[in-house]
């Protein structure tokens, strides 16, 4: 490759855009396990009212009851504890992503800053001038 073309500004609205994008998955996740989790109370046991002595589950969501553990209920749980993972690793890859092209575009951005300023140092620099004759040891 011989060079880059990166337009920070792009960058910075691609990057807000994904972050919105990461607030509306957590906000699923939270509503997916709310969901679930008033599923599985909702379920029952598969045992005929008020008979049930077995296992509890929960919470499943923090503030929401235990319920007992019924064949829906036990399903619902393993479901969710599932998602949970992949959802937080999701979540996790997200803000990794993010912050990595920030970083990456912030070095960009420093490289052609300390660029610049080399350049200009260069154009700066008093110009020496070596005539001909003159013995300093350049000219012809």
């Amino acid at each position: 490759m011989t060079g880059w073309d990166i337009d920070p500004v792009g960058v910075q609205a691609t990057l807000t855009t994904t972050g919105e994008a990461g607030g509306d998955l957590e906000k699923a996740a939270t509503s997916l396990g709310k969901n679930l989790a008033s599923a599985a109370a909702s379920a029952g046991t598969a045992v005929p009212g008020g008979q049930f002595h077995g296992p509890m589950v929960g919470p499943v969501v923090p503030g929401t009851p235990r319920v007992p553990v019924g064949p829906v209920a036990a399903a619902l749980s393993e479901y969710l504890s599932e998602r949970q993972k992949k959802l937080a690793f999701m979540a996790q890859r997200t803000v990794n992503s993010v912050q990595g092209a920030a970083q990456a575009t912030n070095a960009y951005n420093h490289g052609d800053l300390d660029m610049a300023a080399d350049a200009q140092k260069e154009a700066l620099k008093e110009p020496k001038i070596d005539l001909p004759g003159a013995n300093t040891g350049g000219g012809k």
